[in-house]
């Protein structure tokens, strides 16, 4: 059996912690400084993870490998298999000739593309992520933003950064459930304190969507409407999480900011909207004709020249059938997550099983059986084979063959192979890291900052997302350890605890994992790391403004806490 040695270096911890995270600077070098694609990145990363794993740490060659195939099977299943039924549901609106009534739809609620940015990716993006997350939102809203004319850069930098808010209260509340279980600390207790964190990041998030979309003067010109989204996803999210229901927060807050949108659009109106489109447009076509880089373009899109200046004469079986797929999504899921018996059935097909010839031969830093060799294959109540039975049903009311759908989801697979094996390796590598006992160095070393710790502790969640893409993941990694240190530290573990649910949403951004989702949805395959360089000041900045605010709660702001 294997237990890991959290100081293998010179019985060091610090010296242990620099040699650990050199897995995560590989990736994040080759990605933002050598601009390798992400697959070899990803695929380089695994190697020094698993060198570091058997030489460093001294996991045998055989379990460090089959941690390594644990973690791959987990990026195909579920991760994947998620991402490939959202963008093949997308498709087969497009091949319907469908989506172009959808954006019709979406042009009578406005037509200025800084707004619908705000409505697309902030509020349709933080409903998906709301009830199904796992990478859906990037992958659905990228390539509606793409169809409606952004260009493929600006699009996936816009749905990066709108899927932050968002994150801790996705997949309705699991990070936080996950959080409560594994400390023992009531989930409602931390999503209140989570309530009181992020909403500051989700009152400021609308205003950086409209600034990425069209710089300052987008910001001059539709800072009010950004403003009351914000404000009203961010009272909303303090709400539900506080007073309401932890695990319907974030539909509340999405369905309230949309709302909210609406509402004011009847009352006031940007100025600019159609020079703001012009850029837009010719900045697109500038894209396709290949000026100043490649010209990307997702299978199904539709190209800028194709656009109708006019109004798309709309009538009300054309705008039901347009929204008719994305309205079977938010009840599918609905009662799926949300009506009990359903829920509990879904969760009753569920086959576990150990991984073989790991399960049993690696036990935790502190000597128990890992829990992370157990496999789930939730191969009905994944929320892909959800979005796969949305897709078949779409299908047949939109009068598309079988043959069609498959010959569309078979373009859509080849479409993403290098995707696939990009997050197949992250996740791999994830889990040798994890398994082996590497992330958990990092992870000990920030805890032992003595009274730095309340403000490093989102570091930890921020690290832990980078590393495998789920907020959720972050949590099980670290809730634990974080408790442990700030009772320490004399800390209030539900605070920090709180804090590493908060600080893996401004982690997801900059996640390997999710830049490939994003790049794979706008036809960016390749050019991750450019992505990468746009995001990761964000994801930094976002992070400051975390520590500081938890730092400051467990000091002079302890009133901000229930």
């Amino acid at each position: 059996m294997y237990t890991p040695d959290l100081a293998p270096v010179g019985h060091s911890l610090l010296l242990s912690a620099l040699v650990a995270v050199l897995p995560l600077l590989t990736v994040f070098v080759t990605l933002g400084v050598l601009r390798w694609k992400a697959h070899w990145a990803g695929l380089t990363g695994l190697a020094v993870a698993l060198v570091i794993a058997v030489a460093v740490y001294r996991m045998p060659a055989t379990l460090a490998g089959l941690s390594a195939t644990e973690g791959f099977v987990f990026g195909l299943f579920p991760i994947m298999w998620i991402v490939l039924n959202a963008i093949w549901l997308y498709e087969l609106t497009v091949a319907s000739g469908r989506f172009e009534d959808l954006r019709g739809v979406i042009d009578r609620i406005s037509d200025d593309p800084r707004i619908q940015a705000i409505i697309i990716a902030f509020c349709f993006g933080g409903l998906l992520e709301a009830l199904a997350g796992f990478g859906a939102p990037v992958a659905i809203t990228g390539v509606m933003l793409m169809s409606i004319g952004f260009t493929a850069m600006r699009a996936a930098v816009v749905v990066l950064v709108a899927n932050t808010a968002p994150v801790a209260f996705g997949a309705i509340a699991t990070p936080i459930i996950t959080a409560g279980a594994l400390t023992n600390i009531p989930y409602a207790e931390i999503g209140a304190v989570v309530g009181r964190q992020t909403p500051l990041l989700a009152l400021f998030v609308p205003l950086i969507l409209v600034l990425l979309a069209d710089g300052r003067r987008g910001l001059r010109d539709t800072w009010p409407i950004a403003l009351v989204v914000g404000v009203t996803f961010a009272v909303a999210q303090f709400i539900a999480s506080n007073h309401l229901s932890v695990e319907l927060t974030d539909v509340i807050a999405a369905l309230a900011a949309l709302a909210a949108a609406v509402l004011m659009l009847r009352v006031w109106r940007p100025a600019n909207s159609a020079e703001a489109r012009d850029r837009m447009l010719r900045e697109r076509a500038d894209e396709q004709d290949g000026v100043g880089g490649p010209a990307p373009r997702p299978a199904g899109a539709v190209a800028v020249a194709e656009r109708t200046p006019g109004r798309i004469e709309l009538t009300p079986s054309r705008v039901v059938l347009a929204l008719f797929p994305y309205l079977l999504v938010i009840t599918v899921f609905a009662i799926a997550k949300l009506v009990g018996p359903v829920k509990k059935w879904l969760g009753s097909t569920d086959v576990k099983f150990g991984w073989p010839g790991l399960n049993g031969q690696v036990l935790t830093a502190a000597g128990k059986a890992s829990t992370s060799t157990i496999y789930t294959w939730g191969w009905l109540s994944s929320p892909g084979t959800l979005l796969l039975i949305c897709g078949v049903i779409v299908a047949a009311v939109y009068r598309l063959s079988l043959a069609d759908a498959a010959r569309v989801y078979g373009r859509t697979f080849w479409k993403m192979r290098y995707s696939i094996l990009t997050v197949a390796a992250v996740l791999a590598l994830a889990y040798v890291m994890n398994q082996s006992g590497q992330t958990l160095t990092i992870g000990q070393w920030i805890a032992g900052t003595g009274a730095l710790f309340a403000f490093l502790s989102p570091i930890l969640g921020w690290l832990g997302t980078a590393v495998t893409g789920s907020d959720t993941s972050a949590n099980a990694l670290f809730a634990t350890l974080q408790q442990a240190a700030a009772q320490h530290a004399g800390i209030d573990p539900t605070l920090v605890v709180a804090a590493n649910t908060s600080g893996g949403v401004v982690g997801k951004m900059i996640s390997p994992q999710n830049l490939t989702i994003a790049a794979t949805a706008v036809g960016l395959l390749g050019h991750e790391s450019a992505i990468f360089r746009r995001v990761i000041w964000w994801s930094i900045g976002m992070l400051f403004v975390l520590c500081l605010l938890v730092g400051l709660q467990s000091t002079v702001l302890s009133w901000m806490l229930p």
